[in-house]
């Protein structure tokens, strides 16, 4: 039985999503639906780069994936169907591929051409559908589409290392739904710049020099928990998908507050790490008698 996500930025309320699965289901009975999400904040392209790169490698070789963001079609929006790593991926070709390209090169890319077929003015549910259920059927990209070799970037995907390598700039790219700031320096990323330097973390006006592994890393446990007073403290972990964030333990956005609205936080504002020297074993010894 195939497997086809959707990743969109269509919300509950409206009809889209069910509509989408109608159509599929109408071509495909046997299929089976999966979504991923439908909550991405709206035309939020690094915000859903984030959320397909962190949920397809759960899903079994072969499972076809339509991500409906920023879907419609123009000169410069073209639609893209990519293999990679044994998925494939349906999408418009706007950036939102390339966190994942970046760390995987695609086995194949083919600009969709099959508009001229099909009238349309939701190309989500006509021409992403369509060519689902033609790879569902065991059909091959090159029937829908032309082959390409590159796809567009998405702004700010790598963070950027001063030229004396001891600061890295990076950027919020996804904030979830605890509030926690996810930004796009990854962790293996961070430890090459790093060789084992002190540092400090800044966000605005917020400070952080240790980087825990887990969020009850914060946690005393030699005190007694009535006097630990650990909610509501502001931290930085590297999450379970490996990205650097900014966190509040045991956040909510609604009544203790969070990362992003106690800090002030959003999309695509900057987040600096600062290496301090290496000292000389001289200069450790007069710092230690100061």
């Amino acid at each position: 039985m195939a497997i086809i996500t959707l990743t969109t930025d269509f919300g509950e309320k409206d009809h889209f999503a069910g509509a989408i699965k109608g159509a599929i289901y109408s071509e495909l009975s046997d299929v089976k639906i999966v979504d991923v999400s439908h909550s991405v904040s709206p035309f939020n392209i690094s915000e859903a780069a984030y959320i397909i790169l962190n949920a397809y490698s759960s899903f079994p070789k072969g499972t076809i994936h339509i991500i409906g963001i920023d879907s419609e079609l123009s000169p410069e929006n073209k639609h893209i169907a990519i293999k990679l790593d044994g998925h494939y991926f349906i999408c418009a070709n706007n950036g939102i591929m390339s966190m994942i390209c970046a760390e995987i090169a695609p086995e194949k890319i083919v600009e969709i051409n099959i508009h001229d077929k099909i009238e349309t003015s939701f190309p989500v549910l006509d021409v992403f559908v369509k060519v689902a259920c033609h790879i569902a059927r065991g059909g091959t990209l090159e029937v829908i589409g032309k082959v390409i070799n590159t796809i567009k970037p998405i702004k700010n995907l790598i963070p950027f290392v001063n030229d004396e390598n001891n600061q890295i700039i990076g950027s919020v790219i996804y904030i979830d739904n605890y509030g926690n700031v996810i930004t796009n320096i990854k962790r293996k990323f961070f430890e090459t710049i790093q060789k084992t330097r002190g540092y400090e973390i800044s966000a605005r006006n917020h400070k952080f020099k240790t980087v825990y592994n887990k969020y009850s890393d914060i946690i005393n446990f030699e005190l007694e928990e009535s006097k630990r007073n650990d909610e509501g403290k502001g931290m930085v972990v590297f999450n379970s998908s490996g990205y650097l964030e900014i966190a509040v333990y045991k956040s909510n956005p609604t009544t203790v507050g969070s990362a992003s609205t106690l800090m002030g936080l959003k999309t695509m504002d900057t987040v600096t790490v600062n290496f301090k020297p290496v000292l000389t074993p001289s200069q450790r010894e007069i710092v230690l008698r100061q």
